[in-house]
C-alpha cells in the first residue's frame, strides 16, 4: 500500500489499482480488436492520474488521454512513455514543449494548427503528431463541417512539408440518444472520407466514450477513450457497475473524531462527526439523503458543513463512538454505499463524485 502525502490522517480514499487494472482488461475485451485509451484527466477523476495511468497500462491500455498539455506533462515527469493525446488547447498555444516530450495534439482548428507547425520548426526533429478533431454534434470544441475542407488542405500542405502527420481523426459524443449517436458517427465517417480525399491517412479513427463502448459496437472503430468506467463507474441510469462487470476503485472512508447526543434520532443515541464536508467535495446537497456505513450499521448523513458532516443511527441498539470507521462510499458488492448513490441524493453524476474530492483527503493506494 502506498499513501499520497500531505493530507489529514482521519480521512483516505483508498484506491485499488488492481480494480483499475481489471477494469481496463474488460474493456480490451470489449473493444474487439480496437485500441482502448483510457483518459486521466482531471487527476484521474479525482484517482490519481499517474498512478491510474501506470494501472491503465498494466490492464491494457495503448493509450493515456487528458484535457491539456499540464496534465500530459505530468505523466511524462513521472516517466509515463506510453502515448498520451492531449486535446483541449488555445488557439495560440505554444506546443513546443508537447512535441519535444512525445505527447499528440489534438487540433481543433487552422491556427493550432499553424502553432503545431511554428513549433515543430523550433523543435527541429520529426514531425509532430496531430489527431484533427471535428464537431459532430456536441459543439464542445472541435472544426465545424463548413471548415473541415480548409483544416484538411491545410493539415495535407503541412504532412508533405514535413512538420506533422495526422495520426487521428476523432469527435466527441454527446450521449443523447442512439439516434443522435448515429448521426454523429454518420458526421464523423463523412468528415474521414474528405480527409482522405484531401490525401490524409488517419490510422485512427475515435469517437466511442464508456457508454458507447459498452453498447454501441460500431462506434469502437479504431480506438475507444474509456473514462468513467475505467474507475468501475457506470456511464447509465438503468445499470450498475456489477451488471456491467466493474468494479469502484475508490472507497472514501473516515473516523469518528467527536460525539453528542443526537438531536436527530427517535431513541437514546448519539451523533458522530465526521472530518470531510464540502471543502472536501462532499456535496451538501445530499444531507439527510443519503446513509452510509459505520462500525455498529447504517448511518444518516444529517448534516454537511464546510469541513465536517454529522451521521446519525437510524436503528435502536446502533450508536456511534469517537473511533468508529465511516465507509462513506465504496463498492456495492461489499456492503458500502455506493458512488451512484451519493449523486442520486446530491442530484448530480457519478463523475462529479469521486472528481470533486480534495486535496485534503488522503489517497491510499492498493493492488
Amino acid at each position: 500500500m502506498t499513501v499520497a502525502d500531505g493530507a489529514a490522517s482521519e480521512s483516505v480514499a483508498i484506491i485499488d489499482l488492481s480494480a483499475v487494472a481489471r477494469n481496463v482488461s474488460r474493456f480490451v475485451s470489449l473493444a474487439d480488436g480496437a485500441q482502448v485509451m483510457v483518459v486521466v484527466k482531471a487527476n484521474g477523476y479525482g484517482h490519481g492520474a499517474v498512478e491510474v495511468a501506470r494501472a491503465a497500462i498494466e490492464g491494457g491500455a495503448a493509450w493515456l488521454g487528458v484535457a491539456d498539455l499540464a496534465e500530459a506533462f505530468e505523466l511524462r515527469d513521472a516517466r509515463i512513455d506510453a502515448p498520451v493525446l492531449a486535446w483541449l488547447h488555445e488557439s495560440h498555444e505554444n506546443f513546443t514543449a508537447a512535441i519535444d516530450a512525445g505527447i499528440d495534439i489534438g487540433v481543433s482548428d487552422l491556427a493550432q494548427l499553424d502553432s503545431v507547425a511554428r513549433a515543430q520548426q523550433a523543435v527541429g526533429d520529426g514531425p509532430a503528431s496531430v489527431h484533427l478533431k471535428l464537431d459532430t454534434g456536441l459543439g464542445r470544441n472541435g472544426a465545424d463541417e463548413p471548415n473541415w475542407v480548409h483544416l484538411f488542405a491545410e493539415a495535407r500542405r503541412l504532412e508533405l512539408a514535413g512538420l506533422l502527420r495526422v495520426r487521428g481523426i476523432f469527435s466527441h459524443l454527446a450521449n443523447a440518444d442512439d439516434s443522435e449517436d448515429a448521426r454523429q458517427l454518420e458526421r464523423l465517417h463523412r468528415g474521414i472520407e474528405a480527409a482522405r480525399r484531401a490525401g490524409l491517412q488517419p490510422q485512427l479513427r475515435h469517437l466511442a466514450s464508456t457508454a458507447a463502448t459498452l453498447r454501441l459496437p460500431p462506434m469502437r472503430l479504431d480506438l475507444v477513450r474509456v473514462g468513467i468506467g475505467a474507475y468501475g463507474l457506470s456511464p447509465f441510469d438503468d445499470g450498475g457497475s456489477a451488471e456491467l462487470g466493474l468494479q469502484p476503485a475508490m472507497t472514501l472512508r473516515s473516523t469518528v473524531v467527536a460525539v453528542a447526543p443526537s438531536s436527530d434520532a427517535d431513541f437514546a443515541a448519539h451523533s458522530g462527526i465526521v472530518p470531510l464536508g464540502y471543502g472536501d467535495g462532499i456535496p451538501p446537497q445530499a444531507a439527510g439523503r443519503i446513509h452510509v456505513t459505520g462500525d455498529a450499521g447504517s448511518l444518516l448523513v444529517t448534516r454537511i458543513e464546510s469541513d465536517h458532516l454529522v451521521v446519525e443511527p437510524v436503528s435502536p441498539g446502533v450508536d456511534v463512538v469517537r473511533g468508529d470507521t465511516v465507509t462513506l462510499f465504496g463498492d456495492p458488492e461489499g456492503g458500502f454505499t455506493a458512488v451512484d448513490d451519493w449523486a442520486r441524493a446530491a442530484d448530480t453524476i457519478n463523475y462529479e463524485i469521486v472528481t470533486r474530492l480534495g486535496g485534503r483527503v488522503a489517497r491510499e493506494y492498493t493492488s
